[in-house]
């Protein structure tokens, strides 16, 4: 990882990363999306052969394959993933909003109800690395906020069959189907339907950059909850920070991806010389060195900057998916972060917590997104229809705020729709 002087004037260059990657993709992801909208189920096939190198005749996952898969996952693991799923329950239960109502005027009452969305798509990621803590993250959310219908895609591997624990994790966090489908294909399935798929209201889950720029095609078809592309990581870092804990956190999400993100910005140069020479030195025994090597050469960075705020500043307009606060008043640090998808205090808070155990969810924004977006939650899944009634008394004391700005804008009927009502009533 190089060693890069903060300049302002640069920011641009430096906050550049590997979500514009997508735009290069999406002619394909298009060629993709409009043969699985005209055909369905055989282009799935076609594709699955093609990307997958698999055939597979039938895409929904039987009971007996899930019940099957309960044989093949280890009694630690699945002991694991139990327990994550309480932690993720907790913590997603105490999203739930309240519905309300109150008078906002003399006589016109006022609220909100809450109502799930119908039909929910949870892609999970396959391939590369396999990951029922996803399936966790994104069905039980959706489970949590009553989503009727909860739909699971995930890519089969070369013998046609989805990964044993991501089955098992599907099944206990309340996957009504789960098809094995994966790509930007997947995203065609659940956006338009096919032969076999009914389709979906919203589709969420990461994936690599087809599954996210098949997501940004087919949003509009479909809602998403924004595009989980490539995983990203930024650490602050005062002279208190251990190099050690930095560079494996650093390690943790180059692991993911060629193209993760993975930026380290400090005030401290000991502290910057220490992390580059140590991940150099732990990189060569990485079990995904390949994949470690490629993400750091491309988006690894060490931002060395003049002080702390120089430091908060940079990483609010990093807007990191990932953000570690690993400095000696990490509270009054974080008071001061506007953007960043989830964020992790102090040493003991690796982001490995909040991917598996500590409750909170890991499907979060990515390419600065945490700008304008928040992680995936059991909001997410939820409508809040707003309400009123009003009565007489209280519509003939609106209107003299109604008519007046309807009269103006020349919206004559809804000027008739208020006075009609008053007359009737006199």
């Amino acid at each position: 990882m190089e060693i890069i002087k903060y300049d302002k004037k640069e920011d641009d260059e430096i906050i550049e990363r590997s979500q514009n990657d997508v735009v290069d993709v999406l002619p394909i992801v298009k060629g993709i999306l409009d043969d699985v909208k005209l055909n369905g189920d055989p282009s799935i096939r076609k594709y699955g052969e093609k990307f997958d190198k698999v055939k597979v005749s039938d895409f929904k996952v039987s009971r007996e394959e899930i019940e099957e898969s309960y044989n093949n996952v280890d009694e630690k693991l699945l002991k694991a993933i139990k327990k994550a799923i309480s932690n993720i329950e907790k913590f997603h239960r105490l999203q739930l909003p309240k519905e309300w109502c109150e008078e906002i005027n003399k006589g016109v009452i006022a609220g909100v109800i809450v109502r799930p969305i119908e039909s929910v798509g949870c892609y999970i990621p396959g391939g590369k690395a396999v990951y029922p803590s996803t399936v966790l993250m994104t069905i039980i959310p959706a489970r949590i906020a009553g989503v009727k219908r909860i739909v699971c895609c995930s890519p089969p591997s070369s013998e046609g069959k989805i990964a044993d624990a991501i089955l098992v994790a599907a099944d206990l966090s309340g996957a009504d189907e789960i098809y094995k489908i994966g790509g930007a294909q997947a995203i065609g399935a659940m956006a338009y339907g096919t032969q076999t798929i009914e389709k979906v209201d919203k589709i969420v889950g990461p994936g690599n950059i087809f599954v996210t720029g098949a997501k940004r095609l087919v949003y509009g078809e479909v809602d998403i909850e924004f595009e989980a592309g490539p995983s990203e990581i930024l650490i602050i870092a005062d002279e208190t920070g251990n190099s050690e804990y930095i560079s494996y956190d650093i390690l943790s999400q180059a692991e993911h991806d060629p193209n993760a993100s993975c930026c380290l910005v400090t005030h401290d140069e000991k502290l910057a010389v220490n992390v580059r020479n140590r991940t150099s030195e732990i990189v060569e025994d990485a079990n995904r060195k390949d994949i470690v090597k490629k993400s750091l050469g491309k988006y690894g960075k060490i931002i060395l900057t003049d002080n702390l705020e120089e430091s908060i500043d940079f990483s609010n307009k990093y807007a990191p998916e990932h953000l570690i606060i690993m400095t000696d008043n990490n509270e009054e640090v974080l008071r001061k972060i506007k953007n960043a998808g989830s964020i992790f205090l102090g040493e003991y808070s690796p982001v490995a917590a909040g991917d598996y155990g500590s409750g909170t969810n890991h499907v979060l924004p990515t390419g600065t997104g945490g700008r304008i977006y928040s992680g995936l939650s059991t909001e997410s899944f939820l409508k809040k229809p707003t309400f009123q009634k009003i009565t007489y008394d209280g519509l003939k004391d609106l209107s003299e705020t109604i008519l007046p700005i309807a009269e103006y804008e020349g919206l004559h009927a809804h000027v008739d729709s208020v006075k009609i009502r008053l007359k009737r009533n006199v």
